[in-house]
């Protein structure tokens, strides 16, 4: 069956999806470019052809992968409702023991950042812009009173932080922290954060 001929940017967008698929199976370290090519069907030649070294194919796709859980982030913050159940929302996809998928792809992406320059700039931008957009609700929740917040840039880091912990346990070692404990464990962090115990 002949292959259906795609745009230069529906081409990459395809790649950059199998390129998410094998690193999520196999590591980065260990995938090639002949695996995504061959979970494709086209040849080495062309997936080089787009992004001429490994290096580069598994940064763009970590970036890829970025933007789709920035979308989703945006999509849970631009809600009409109030800032606190935004937040709340956020806080719960976040959450490795909510619906955000991937953790096992992020928490390979950081270890490999270590050692790649192009890769720990893209890992770096999602961290940064991840905390922005949760301290931006964060302050918008102060600013109509729902709650207090002396410091949201070190509320969203503090926060970021044991979320990001929190999947390292739960991806690695599986049953060390029970799901409803460490879901537990951020509604306490968010509700001291915020002010908000015995509320």
């Amino acid at each position: 069956m002949a292959r259906v001929r795609l745009s230069v940017a529906e081409r990459r967008e395809e790649m950059l999806r199998a390129a998410i698929g094998q690193i999520e199976a196999r590591g980065v370290a260990a995938v090639r470019i002949a695996d995504v090519a061959s979970a494709l069907g086209v040849s080495n030649a062309l997936v080089l052809y787009h992004f001429s070294t490994k290096e580069k194919l598994v940064a763009a796709a970590f970036a890829y992968a970025a933007e789709d859980d920035l979308a989703r982030l945006r999509a849970l913050l631009d809600r009409r409702t109030s800032s606190l159940r935004r937040l709340r929302a956020a806080v719960r996809w976040y959450a490795p023991t909510g619906q955000a998928k991937g953790w096992r792809l992020w928490i390979e992406g950081w270890a490999v950042s270590l050692r790649e320059p192009s890769l720990r700039a893209v890992t770096r931008d999602l961290d940064q812009r991840w905390k922005a957009a949760l301290a931006e609700v964060i302050a918008e929740g102060v600013a109509a009173g729902e709650f207090t917040c002396p410091d949201p840039a070190g509320t969203a880091l503090r926060l970021t932080a044991l979320l990001d912990g929190l999947a390292v346990q739960l991806t690695s070692y599986p049953g060390a922290v029970p799901r409803a404990r460490a879901q537990e464990w951020v509604n306490d962090a968010l509700a001291r954060e915020l002010g908000l115990r015995g509320r």
